[in-house]
């Protein structure tokens, strides 16, 4: 049998089982992750389910561990669908919950866990040969689930392209979408849901004045313009960009292609003059962006980016709900929270930045690692917002980047990430999960973007691990 006959036998079942359960009566806990592929895939599911008429709840976590699965056990609801986390907790899942639970992820898991699950518990990218590190985020998981349960829900489609940007998984060119991610974007795109256009990527194309925009964009990093508006303002002002139409802010939605081309042109000078950029930052701006066509111009929620953004900033500020009540169809107090929250989220981060590259303690650099602390700054559920920032600094280019802090169980949390021009290397998701086990912990994730936690006692071990791990053939010649 072929993957894909796999995989639609996969679904076939997973939604044969969803159905009947609701149809019994039963009560779901949904339980996902914090971050916008997190909250996209537990909304997409709740969403199905809603449609079903079940009785259910979505929440999210920070990350799985035993503490999660007790207070799943004492819950005792009739069954858990478990989205975007889940990874190497199946045989506890067992023990804690016998058969009434199934985890959606696209989260590399080991073969061992695959070879045991003889109940079809597991929909998991990899055990159908998709690497669920490019071509599929949990979000897409959840939606050919949903998919499966009603042809309906393709309109879910949205939220699955939301996810898949959110993760970072525009990784085709000039920031397309690989393997399943484009055919469920071309669903999306035949229901007229998401229209994708080339254009400049600048955060907040939709609602932030362009200056603003530019100055908060962070992927390409531009020394002296990123988290710099006045510089934004100043560089563009110059350049004779029209920033203002009868008093009103203009946003880059709003700009024609030749207005877009001086915006380019300014930029491409100010790095050249400068010397504060490579020749690859102007086209590291430009990229597929996909717009949701069925929200309102001028929203954050316009824009799959913007919107991914807005969910990341709920999640990591401890507000996931409001991000799956706006995920869900809130468009009124819920949206208002979460533009409130944006702006906690980004002034957090910018902070944190700041104080990262003026204390140099902070920083360690080999040349090939860098480990940064950020005990007693950063929150941990603010890592991998920080460690992706890290990822995309020009400075800090061709290395892998380990970000720590404590967490609130007196354990460490890392959260990794591979930096620009690492095209290969080690396999970041089993290097993490690898070292952390044999160190006490737990650890996984992708390719390029992986995570863990460790005892407090062990910590130089690990970072030596580390090193180590990364000239080790084992992990070099992985990518």
């Amino acid at each position: 049998m072929s993957s894909h006959e796999k995989l639609s036998d996969a679904l076939r079942t997973t939604s044969e089982k969803i159905r009947t359960i609701v149809e019994d009566g039963n009560e779901i806990s949904v339980i996902t992750h914090i971050d916008a592929d997190g909250l996209t895939s537990g909304s997409i599911i709740g969403s199905a389910l809603s449609r079903l008429g079940a009785r259910f709840s979505v929440r999210a976590v920070s990350d799985m561990n035993a503490s999660v699965i007790e207070k799943m056990k004492a819950e005792s609801r009739d069954f858990y669908i478990i989205t975007d986390l889940g990874g190497g907790w199946a045989s506890q899942f067992r023990k804690a919950l016998g058969d009434k639970w199934i985890v959606v992820d696209h989260h590399e898991i080991s073969e061992q866990e695959i070879l045991t699950d003889d109940s079809s518990q597991i929909v998991n990218a990899w055990r159908y040969n998709i690497d669920g590190g490019k071509e599929i985020s949990a979000g897409g998981m959840a939606f050919l689930v949903t998919s499966a349960i009603d042809r309906t829900n393709r309109d879910l489609s949205r939220l699955a392209v939301v996810s898949a940007v959110g993760d970072r998984q525009d990784q085709g060119d000039k920031k397309s979408f690989l393997g399943p991610n484009s055919e469920i974007l071309k669903t999306a795109e035949a229901l007229g849901l998401v229209k994708v256009d080339l254009d400049i990527m600048l955060v907040g194309r939709e609602t932030r004045p362009l200056h603003e925009a530019l100055a908060f964009t962070s992927d390409p990093y531009i020394e002296g313009l990123t988290w710099n508006r006045e510089a934004c303002h100043t560089l563009l002002r110059d350049a004779g960009i029209k920033l203002r139409d009868n008093g009103c802010w203009r946003v880059l939605a709003e700009f024609s292609q030749e207005e877009k081309s001086a915006i380019l042109d300014a930029v491409a000078k100010y790095v050249a003059t400068s010397g504060k950029g490579d020749s690859t930052v102007i086209s590291d701006l430009i990229g597929h962006v996909y717009t949701l066509v069925a929200e309102e111009t001028r929203s954050q929620l316009r824009d799959a980016r913007g919107f991914s953004t807005m969910l990341n900033a709920c999640g990591r500020i401890g507000k996931s709900g409001i991000g799956i009540s706006i995920c869900m169809g809130d468009r009124n107090t819920m949206l208002n929270a979460g533009e409130e929250i944006m702006n906690t989220y980004r002034t957090t981060l910018r902070n944190y930045m700041t104080t990262i590259f003026a204390d140099k303690w902070r920083i360690a650099d080999d040349g090939r690692t860098i480990f940064v602390n950020g005990e007693g700054l950063v929150a941990e559920d603010m890592l991998g917002a920080v460690s992706s920032l890290l990822s995309g600094s020009p400075s800090l280019g061709e290395r892998l980047v380990f970000v720590r802090t404590l967490s609130g169980d007196g354990t460490y949390k890392f959260s990794s990430r591979k930096t620009a021009g690492i095209s290969s290397g080690p396999n970041l998701g089993i290097l993490m999960r690898q070292i952390a086990e044999t160190c006490g912990g737990t650890g996984g994730g992708h390719s390029a973007a992986a995570g863990c936690k460790i005892p407090s006692n062990v910590l130089e071990t690990f970072i030596a691990s580390v090193k180590a791990a990364t000239i080790d053939p084992q992990f070099a010649a992985s990518s």
